[in-house]
């Protein structure tokens, strides 16, 4: 029924009822908070021509389609509508490392010579969009020339068929871990969520980029419905020999389809690596790819640029402590980071870190618990409360770190500007402070409303502040 709409009598496509104009095609789609169906009126009155929907409506003047499921409807009414995509696109998922990954395959793209670019919650501010904007921006993307794009794929949007309709010549797994249990009923939903993209979304002849160390390899493996590229230090075809770690660089021996390369990366965190492997299987969009465009590619990593609030430097502490800001806001996350840190530090390690309101509540004393075992001192702050209040957000992360300790420093300071003010006063030489949770975000959500925030600029406000003051 889907495909004799003439969408070339169609002015606009809408979920919003009130956005609604002559001649538009409206869907119906049941959401968390509000159903479209109770809304079909509105978009009637405003002109719409077409309504699609689950249950029939009553639509004398108009044409009302019935289907089992709107959302899924909306993914392949919007990419006909809106047409063209780029010709070479590819899709990563995962609890961490997406954005680090797409952004690399853009890099290593780029380094190449394609026109490439990456979309997720970096470039869009979404990890993934509405379908209607989704494919409005892979028709810009085209139109404008790009030719290679690495998307984002959350487990919301593949859950929700955001990303159904859209060509994926490959898609790529990074790892599993605990967060927005608060949307999946527990990890298995999370995790089939995530799969869709192998095993539904990519293409039949598409190629899975997965991490052979992740625990769900082989499940993913077995779901997939086109070959399978492995990586990490168990994989097939991108493999990790030996790495060794340096202050600012990380030097690997690698083997890729077959053939060795030594290879030393101007960024720190073996986690790192793992992003980057995964990075150059989605970008060699084939199973077999030439030694030619392997060796290019692998000559490409020698200088890929870190990523805005991923184990991101900030400079210039008068003691020449290392202070670091990062996107870590799981439990893992801020695990893998703290002791990624740990082994690049001779002094004492600080971790500043809070969870945000509205979100998984069960991971905050995980969290708590983590930054205790993994840091000499922990300052506990506000990381978007939004309608929550902070101070019973921060007690929950309390709960999961022991009373009393002799060799630990935990403080509370609810004001995160404050906190990271403090910790960086605190700092001497050899340390190193993590700043966890918002990464590249430039806000605060909070009750009253949205501010603007942004870690590193308060870094490095916090740096000036000493340097001033050590002058006088």
């Amino acid at each position: 029924m889907l495909d004799t709409i003439d969408l070339s009598q169609i002015t606009a496509i809408t979920t919003d009822s009130r956005a609604a104009i002559k001649d538009s095609l409206f869907i119906a789609i049941k959401g968390q908070n509000h159903d479209g169906h109770d809304y079909v009126h509105q978009a009637i009155q405003n002109g719409t021509k077409i309504i699609i929907s689950e249950h029939p409506v009553a639509f004398p003047n108009g044409r009302n389609i019935v289907v089992p499921n709107t959302r899924i409807a909306l993914s392949r009414i919007a990419a006909r509508f809106y047409g063209q995509q780029p010709e070479n696109i590819v899709a990563v998922t995962g609890t961490n490392g997406k954005s680090s990954i797409v952004t690399f395959t853009e890099q290593i793209w780029k380094a190449l010579g394609y026109n490439a670019a990456s979309l997720g919650t970096l470039s869009g501010g979404l990890t993934s969009p509405d379908a209607i904007t989704l494919h409005q921006t892979l028709n810009h993307y085209a139109q404008n020339g790009i030719t290679h794009l690495a998307l984002e794929a959350s487990s919301h949007g593949l859950d929700q068929h955001r990303m159904d309709s859209i060509a994926l010549k490959a898609a790529g797994f990074s790892n599993l871990s605990r967060d927005h249990l608060d949307y999946h009923s527990d990890m298995k939903a999370y995790l089939a969520a995530k799969a869709r993209l192998f095993n539904d979304v990519m293409m039949d002849d598409g190629i899975a980029v997965l991490n052979a160390d992740a625990p769900e390899y082989e499940a993913l493996k077995a779901q997939s419905k086109g070959r399978v590229i492995s990586y990490g230090y168990k994989g097939e075809h991108l493999r990790i020999i030996k790495i060794t770690p340096d202050t600012n660089n990380i030097e690997v021996d690698l083997e890729i389809f077959g053939h060795a390369y030594n290879v030393k990366i101007p960024l720190i965190g073996t986690f790192q690596l793992s992003n980057i492997l995964c990075a150059l299987g989605l970008s060699f969009l084939s199973a077999q790819p030439s030694k030619e465009l392997v060796m290019r590619s692998v000559k490409t990593i020698k200088t890929i640029k870190p990523v805005r609030g991923r184990l991101q430097p900030v400079f210039g502490h008068p003691e020449k402590a290392q202070i670091y800001i990062d996107y870590a806001h799981t439990p893992d996350a801020l695990e893998t980071v703290l002791k990624t840190v740990r082994s690049h530090t001779k002094g004492k390690v600080y971790c500043v870190f809070g969870c945000g309101g509205d979100r998984d509540k069960g991971k905050r004393p995980i969290m708590g618990r983590i930054a205790f075992d993994c840091a000499d001192t922990i300052i506990i702050t506000d990381d978007n409360p939004r309608s929550e209040k902070p101070v019973d957000i921060r007690n929950e992360i309390l709960c999961g770190i022991p009373k009393s300790t002799h060799t630990k420093i935990v403080l509370e300071i609810g004001d995160r500007a404050a906190a990271i003010d403090y910790s960086i006063q605190s700092l001497y030489q050899y340390d190193t402070l993590v700043i966890a949770g918002k990464g590249h975000e430039t806000g605060q959500s909070l009750e009253s409303g949205f501010i603007e925030f942004d870690d590193y600029i308060q870094a490095e406000k916090a740096i000036k502040k000493m340097l001033v003051e050590d002058k006088k």
